[in-house]
């Protein structure tokens, strides 16, 4: 790989970081489909691609509060004020994915790595998103348990939503992360 293209590719790794305020534009379907394509690309023991997408389009995301409404409210939410408040999470962001892994029974994957493996793809997402000039925000909380959102999804009981990625552009610019140190993370092995 030549040096500046290794440059281009670790300057969107250090980049890419959450952002909470999305507004338009959100990609495209093209747009969408390179990060979708990227995605897919994800370490994937045996090939199995447990991880699937489901978006959330703008003109859907009422609904979609909605059901996020109720399915907190099926996970045992009774306070109104936050019945309410989850309602409006879908309008933090003009497009919405959720991702999701569907674990697929094997003698050599266990679900563990397919759970990796959905990450990576994840990872792989955001990154397109980024390179593309979109920001994203990944976000979970207890809502990704309910089995009522997943019947609604028409998951399986045994499906995990591994997030909500709430996309678009970001409303303002985004300081530059701080470089960390990689002392406390890296060790070397050494046979004794």
């Amino acid at each position: 790989m030549a040096d500046s293209n290794l440059q281009i590719v670790q300057q969107n790794i250090h980049q890419r970081q959450s952002v909470g305020h999305l507004i338009e534009p959100a990609p495209n379907a093209e747009q969408l489909e390179l990060a979708f394509q990227a995605a897919l690309t994800a370490p994937d023991h045996h090939r199995l691609k447990p991880t699937h997408f489901i978006v959330v389009s703008a003109d859907q995301r009422a609904a979609f509060g909605e059901l996020l409404a109720e399915a907190v409210q099926n996970l045992g939410e009774m306070d109104p004020i936050q019945v309410e408040r989850v309602k409006t999470h879908p309008f933090r962001a003009p497009l919405l994915v959720l991702a999701v892994t569907r674990f697929v029974e094997h003698p050599k994957v266990p679900t563990f790595e397919q759970t990796l493996s959905s990450g990576a793809a994840i990872q792989n997402f955001l990154l397109s998103l980024q390179a593309q000039g979109f920001a994203s925000m990944w976000r979970s909380g207890a809502v990704v348990e309910s089995k009522l959102l997943k019947q609604k999804l028409g998951l399986q009981p045994d499906d995990l939503i591994s997030g909500i990625i709430y996309i678009g552009t970001a409303a303002k610019a985004i300081a530059p992360r701080a470089e960390k140190s990689t002392e406390a993370h890296v060790s070397v092995w050494q046979a004794f």
